[in-house]
């Protein structure tokens, strides 16, 4: 249980070549980033309009990225969409839904939830087990999960989202792995409903991260609410035009879902080579234990490549997608560095 008032920052995250090159000053440059979810193969740029940049948003362009967004996730109508610069951006505003009381968030996962839970006045408990949430004034599911691709089914998130409404209770599910998740278990059509925000993440499959760009899709005056919190203008004029055009491609979108398809196969044949057997993740990372985590962690720094390991289970790594030949060649061949090290300690005497 962590105490409201005891908020710090989250610094433990992937995505840090700043961290990578501090661990590992002499590897290889560039380093390979394995070590977060985001997309290899970022949607393609375009000449944005110069008014993108010089003037303020404008509220009709806001409008209709808000109906592209609510078209391309389901969500029944644009007025049940919030975009944001972020979907962390939204997480405090989220929490602050509900007057402070207890958050549980299902886990492992980000911390960034449990943060923002505190930064909004409640106690936070992690629970492992999606029973446990039961009797939380604020609810977190990450679905899939970040970063063993757990997923928890339609039926179970909406009886608990059930439940927690008859309360005044909330059901966060952060779906920012959804577009390559299955669709079955998605919630975004459900959000009439008073009890149940999910949230969406643009940059993740669309490789855009620092396009810093967000959803959150709720019951109408749920959304009112936290667009009123945000205030104007809250997503930048270039964010706007690639939202909508992104949001709006279809076609690219159902290519890339068979791309990462093939790449998330490819990578697992590539690690279970190696003895590493992958235990689950999403066509955006794979999640793999070994005893030697550490061992691996290490060997790959030492030639350039960041995978992501974790203080809370030192068995475990994920590892996101090689962005090209190069990229896979250098993981290979660190791999069959790493697996002729392990077998020389096996025979040492």
């Amino acid at each position: 249980m962590a105490p409201a008032g005891k908020i710090g920052t989250v610094d433990d995250h992937g995505g840090s070549l700043g961290r990578a090159r501090a661990l590992f000053p002499q590897a290889p440059q560039p380093f390979i980033d394995l070590s977060t979810g985001i997309n290899p193969y970022s949607y393609p740029l375009f000449d944005l309009p110069a008014t993108a940049f010089t003037r303020l948003p404008e509220s009709r362009r806001a409008k209709e990225l808000q109906e592209v967004a609510a078209r391309a996730y389901g969500a029944a109508a644009a007025t049940n969409v919030v975009a944001a610069p972020g979907t962390q951006i939204l997480l405090p505003r989220v929490m602050a839904l509900v007057s402070p009381g207890r958050a549980k968030v299902l886990g492992p996962t980000y911390a960034e939830h449990a943060r923002a839970a505190a930064l909004a006045g409640h106690s936070v408990e992690e629970v492992s087990d999606f029973k446990d949430l039961a009797g939380a004034d604020v609810a977190v599911v990450v679905n899939p999960n970040n970063p063993d691709g757990r997923i928890v089914a339609r039926p179970a998130l909406l009886g608990l989202a059930g439940e927690m409404q008859t309360r005044g209770g909330l059901l966060v599910v952060d779906e920012a792995f959804m577009d390559v998740g299955p669709k079955e278990h998605g919630l975004a059509g459900d959000v009439g409903r008073t009890g149940l925000v999910v949230l969406k993440s643009f940059g993740k499959f669309f490789g855009l991260a620092g396009v810093r760009l967000g959803f959150a899709l709720a019951e109408q005056g749920l959304a009112a609410r936290i667009e009123a919190e945000l205030g104007p203008w809250a997503v930048s004029g270039p964010a706007l035009e690639i939202g909508i055009r992104a949001l709006a491609d279809e076609a690219w979108q159902e290519e890339m879902r068979h791309r990462l398809a093939d790449d998330s196969g490819k990578l697992d044949k590539l690690l279970e080579t190696y003895g590493l057997p992958v235990s689950g993740g999403t066509s955006l990372y794979r999640f793999v234990e070994t005893p030697d985590a550490a061992g691996l962690f290490a060997e790959l720094g030492r030639n350039g490549i960041l995978s992501r390991n974790f203080s809370w289970r030192s068995s475990a790594l994920r590892f996101g997608l090689p962005a090209d030949e190069v990229a896979w060649v250098r993981l290979e061949q660190a791999l069959a560095m790493w697996k002729n090290k392990s077998r020389f300690k096996e025979l040492a005497p």
